[in-house]
């Protein structure tokens, strides 16, 4: 009777083992085939496409410069917008983790000259970290005043919002906010005693091995850096560049990468190269409802599809960016674009494809 037991324990786990392989293969082959089938007409950007932290593809489409008709390659560096955010918030959680920051304390414990009293007395990390501090969002809120090539240091950026009025009382809403997370890049600059892009170059880049990821000025001139292109998320036909809309990356975006970096990044994060197992679970456990998804610590968490999907997505003029971790099957998709959409053409059709090909079931069989 026990042999029999056994026997049918191992015939169990080598069918289940066999139809997990299948089902892996006819989700691959589908991606090789919708991956052939899309054109530079559909899509301008790279994209890359990992199972079980092994690349399985890597393509690149469409302009990188449309004046200099200059293609994209797989390693061209994109404008990644607000997954930056994801940066900003592992290094806080790396300074929680050593004992140097309190998750619940009012900020005014670390930047006690803060120019908004009622922000330095009420608003916690923890609130900075789930987009509830009350804090607006200064690169739309304040998009007149910009000046894009003003800005060096993270303290530079304070002038737009110091003086703002909360959008609500701390802790009791959701608003997406970039400005809370440059007052996180202040909190780690005065925590860690090290300029904030000296800090993620450290203590998150070099660790994950990212060597073409870094801030760039507006007007810096790099090789192989895509251009973007604006439509105005799809109203206009005709598109123009997107200089005007940027500035040097802040904790709350605009750092340049590649899909390859990207995917380090999410190979360092979920190995625990970074943030320990503890912290990194914290990181991962849905706090808040957002607009669409629930929210980690500076990460999304999807539950939405027929398995979570974690990871961050990054969006602006001439910008939409994606980095994409289903957890149940070991996916992970990167999607870098120079051009904006609508949310169904471009980048996002992209996107859609992917969520509704591995994290809904019934669209694989």
């Amino acid at each position: 009777m026990k042999a029999s037991k056994a026997l049918i324990a191992l015939f169990i786990i080598f069918y289940t083992s066999i139809s997990s392989s299948q089902s892996d293969l006819k989700i691959e082959e589908k991606i090789d085939s919708f991956l052939n089938e899309l054109s530079g007409d559909d899509f301008s950007g790279t994209i890359l496409v990992a199972q079980k932290d092994k690349i399985i593809a890597e393509r690149a489409y469409g302009l990188s410069s449309i004046e200099y008709d200059v293609k994209n390659n797989i390693d061209t560096k994109f404008n990644i917008a607000s997954i930056t955010k994801m940066f900003t918030a592992v290094a806080a959680l790396q300074l929680y983790e050593q004992g140097e920051i309190a998750l619940k304390k009012p900020i005014g414990e670390y930047l006690p000259d803060y120019p908004n009293e009622t922000v330095r007395n009420s608003v916690t990390v923890h609130q900075l970290l789930t987009h509830t501090s009350g804090l607006n969002n200064f690169y739309v809120n304040d998009l007149d005043k910009i000046k894009n090539s003003h800005y060096h240091k993270i303290s530079d950026f304070v002038p737009l919002f110091a003086n703002d009025t909360l959008l609500s009382k701390p802790g009791t809403q959701y608003d997406y906010s970039g400005t809370g997370f440059v007052v996180l890049g202040l909190i780690i600059e005065k925590v860690s005693g090290e300029n904030y892009y000296d800090y993620i170059r450290k203590h998150i880049l070099e660790p994950s091995e990212m060597i073409a990821t870094s801030e760039i000025a507006v007007d810096s001139v790099v090789k192989n850096k895509a251009s973007g292109y604006t439509s105005h998320f799809g109203q206009n036909k005709t598109l123009k560049k997107n200089e005007y809309y940027l500035t040097k990356a802040s904790p709350a975006g605009f750092y340049y990468s590649t899909v390859g970096d990207l995917f380090k990044f999410s190979k360092a994060l979920r190995n625990h190269k970074l943030l320990n197992n503890e912290t990194t679970s914290l990181m991962l456990e849905p706090k808040v409802k957002g607009y669409n998804t629930h929210l980690g610590y500076g990460i999304d968490i999807d539950n939405r599809y027929n398995q979570t999907i974690i990871g961050h997505s990054g969006g602006w003029y001439g910008i939409h960016a994606e980095l994409i971790d289903f957890t149940e099957d070991n996916y992970t998709v990167v999607i870098l674009s120079n051009i904006d959409d609508g949310g169904k053409t471009g980048a996002s059709k992209v996107v859609d494809f992917f969520k509704n090909l591995i994290a809904d079931k019934q669209s694989t069989e």
